[in-house]
């Protein structure tokens, strides 16, 4: 039986245009499922308000999202669960469908702080930090960013001296998220040697960690300085395994593949909001989903969010299968983030004045993609790491 034109069909789901679900194993959409549910179950019913007030009961949420086990969930051992790329991904699409912040915060723990620990860690530095960090017992945050070294982390100018068989740490970072509720900070300092990673457990004389505030973007995530004044460390507190820039920047390539999931999310949101609010939205005596302009903006954003998720699986599988490239990460974060901020504008347009609220997922998710557009990589120098794989040219300098 043929619909009628008062009769509409049942409508398609974005993402059930290019039947992506297919493509997906059964453990796969298990994991993705499980995160999806506990988040709205969870995290969905505050977030808002979370945002609204600029804080987050960091610890709680550390020991819910552990319990969980999305913490670390990509890596082998230590209370880690050991899952593929792909359902790591999932888990960040899922995280930050809810927001930005919470997806922050599990990057932050699972693909820098701990992916460090776990890649370039002593036994013993694994076997101290790696479980309870795991578990959401222990939070961890990742200072390589600085006031003037942002981009150019080459730039740094946090620096570690030998001083008989201990460090002397002095520096600041800034823009760490988790950095004020951190147990444990891992900072990227130049040494004789050349950078060099350190493990600071919160509390060591001389460091501190003042959060920012005033936040217009990531506002349901914690952010803050890292204050590094005469840090005395022991021997055995450096990263034994990373030496040189390649060790912080290999980490930041984990956390940019989350990243290229995890937009994502806060478009597919977005969409399903603006979609359900044009068909229940009545505009002269006809629904706002019935015209003609808003069945435009609606089908050129699933058309990009469609081939954001294709592309984002596209990697995950090749890094699965230990083949993926710093270059192929660059396209997909560069891809994705931009194409999700503008479909949250987007859907801001069909929302109207409503669009504005709180009430709402939509600005809330545009103001976190100007962070996304800018952390792990801007725009520009992902572009430009695009640029150099294409032509054999650095154009960084």
């Amino acid at each position: 039986m043929k619909s009628s034109p008062s009769t509409p069909a049942h409508p398609t789901h974005p993402l059930a245009l290019l039947a992506v679900d297919g493509l997906l194993s059964d453990e796969e959409r298990a994991i993705r499922d499980t995160v999806r549910a506990a988040a709205d179950r969870e995290l969905r019913p505050h977030v808002a308000g979370w945002f609204e007030a600029g804080e987050i009961p960091a610890r709680e949420l550390a020991r819910t999202l552990g319990g969980l086990g999305v913490l670390g969930m990509h890596l082998e051992g230590y209370g880690c669960a050991g899952t593929s790329a792909v359902a790591y991904g999932l888990a960040c699409m899922e995280l930050e469908a809810v927001d930005s912040g919470l997806r922050s915060l599990v990057s932050v723990q699972g693909s820098l702080a701990m992916y460090a620990i776990w890649k370039h860690g002593s036994e013993e530095q694994k076997q101290r930090w790696l479980p309870k960090m795991a578990a959401g017992e222990y939070i961890g945050c990742f200072g390589l960013t600085e006031p003037d070294a942002g981009s150019d982390p080459g730039a740094m100018r946090t620096n570690a001296k030998r001083d008989g068989s201990d460090w002397v740490l002095n520096g600041t970072k800034m823009w760490i998220t988790n950095g004020s509720v951190a147990d444990v900070a891992v900072v990227w300092a130049r040494t004789e040697e050349g950078v060099r990673g350190f493990l600071v457990p919160a509390g060591t004389p001389g460091f501190s960690a003042p959060e920012i505030k005033m936040k217009l973007s990531l506002r349901a995530s914690v952010t803050a300085e890292l204050v590094l004044e005469d840090v005395r460390l022991p021997a055995d507190a450096m990263l034994p395994g990373a030496r040189g820039l390649s060790g912080p920047l290999g980490c930041l390539n984990e956390a940019r593949f989350g990243i290229v999931f995890g937009a994502l999310g806060a478009a597919r949101d977005c969409l399903e909001t603006a979609i359900s609010y044009a068909r229940d939205r009545t505009v002269f005596a006809r629904p706002l989903a019935s015209y003609q302009l808003t069945q435009q903006k609606l089908a050129d954003m699933s058309v990009e969010l469609g081939k954001g998720m294709l592309l984002a699986l596209h990697l995950g599988r090749l890094k699965d299968a230990g083949e993926l490239t710093p270059e192929q990460i660059s396209v997909g974060k560069l891809n994705n983030v931009r194409e999700a901020i503008a479909v949250a504008r987007e859907c801001r347009t069909i929302l109207g004045a409503n669009g504005i609220t709180l009430e709402y997922p939509v600005l809330r998710h545009a103001n976190n993609l100007e962070s996304v557009l800018t952390y792990e990589g801007t725009s520009e120098v992902h572009s430009l790491v695009i640029g150099k794989a294409l032509t054999g040219e650095q154009a960084f300098r």
